[in-house]
């Protein structure tokens, strides 16, 4: 473990003078980032935190120094995010909807220091076997012609975040969603079409399969994944095993990495833990249990030395950010 290179403050507001209100705003930021620092420096730099998107409002004092909007934090907001010592990593979401314009991306990439490593979801078009309403109301519940088809996946996504992220490529996410039970595939017949599909991926790209569907967790599955060096997202969501649970169905030891995400309570949906946890500055209902299958997760990375990633979402338990720093502040305890 080696001290981390102190990470400056990227503020919006460094163009004027500061009122004292900024002053102290900034002071609040710069003890969190103080107390964030002495855990990052505990931890091995193989292990990279944050967050599923970085654009809330109810982060300040938290990820950032002062108020700015939705809209601010979207376009610009990464510069702070990635000054936070814990926050190496982020998810963006946004690419499972549509392709992100390669000025996005390379927004991104300008801000954000050179070991900054993103985390993209691949598109719904490759990824669902049938048209989803939000895509299309007409054809929805029809089949889809792209499902898993690898050369609109590299027009769709590979070709831009090569092109403009570059090494600040991290896993790439094929988030299967769960579909209605006549859409359903058998398990064996999806484990087939996956690995046709990852039989021709580029080897150097980092993948990792999120199953939203209990009974896709088959040996057949697991198979596939170790036969073609593509890890498994051990997810925390509604309607799956815990992160846990899964560890037992996908082993540890067969990972080239590591990686989890943190959505939703089990039993729990979207909309409700929205209402129920906005606007994302606390947190609101603490999992231990899920904790101590993350941490043991992380450890695991951490004994092997190979990569860990840890995406949170605000939904898991109210403040995605918060969360992460006692996570990891418990690993680093745990690795002592």
């Amino acid at each position: 473990m080696r001290a981390r290179e102190k990470p400056q403050l990227a503020l919006f507001s460094t163009e004027h003078t500061l009122t004292d209100a900024e002053r102290e705003e900034r002071a609040v930021i710069e003890r969190a980032h103080a107390d964030a620092r002495a855990i990052a420096d505990a931890l091995p730099d193989s292990l990279r935190f944050g967050t599923s998107s970085w654009s809330f409002t109810g982060w300040k004092g938290i990820v950032y120094a002062h108020t700015h909007s939705t809209a601010e934090l979207a376009r610009e907001g990464l510069r702070e995010y990635s000054a936070h010592p814990l926050l190496r990593t982020v998810g963006i979401d946004r690419g499972y909807y549509a392709p992100i314009p390669r000025d996005d991306l390379k927004r991104y990439a300008e801000q954000t220091p050179d070991d900054f490593v993103f985390c993209t979801k691949a598109p719904e078009l490759i990824v669902s076997p049938i048209i989803s309403q939000h895509r299309d109301k007409r054809r929805a519940g029809e089949h889809n012609e792209d499902f898993l088809s690898v050369q609109r996946f590299a027009e769709e996504m590979l070709s831009p975040l090569l092109d403009e992220l570059g090494e600040k490529v991290g896993p790439i996410l094929l988030e299967f969603p769960p579909l209605p039970p006549e859409a359903r595939m058998k398990p064996v017949e999806f484990a087939e079409a996956l690995d046709d599909f990852l039989s021709e991926l580029p080897s150097e790209i980092p993948f990792a399969v999120e199953l939203r569907d209990r009974a896709l967790f088959t040996k057949d599955y697991r198979a596939v994944l170790s036969r073609r060096r593509v890890a498994h997202v051990y997810n925390y969501w509604s309607f799956v095993p815990s992160p846990g649970q899964q560890r037992a169905l996908v082993p540890l030891d067969e990972q080239p990495f590591i990686i989890s995400r943190l959505l939703l309570k089990p039993g729990t949906r979207y909309e409700e833990q929205r209402e129920a946890f906005a606007p994302f500055d606390k947190l609101v209902e603490r999992d231990e249990g899920m904790r101590a299958e993350v941490i043991g997760l992380l450890e695991e990375a951490a004994r092997r030395k190979i990569p860990g990633y840890l995406l949170v979402n605000n939904k898991a338990e109210g403040c995605s950010p918060k969360t992460v720093i006692e996570v990891a502040a418990g690993l680093s305890r745990a690795l002592r």
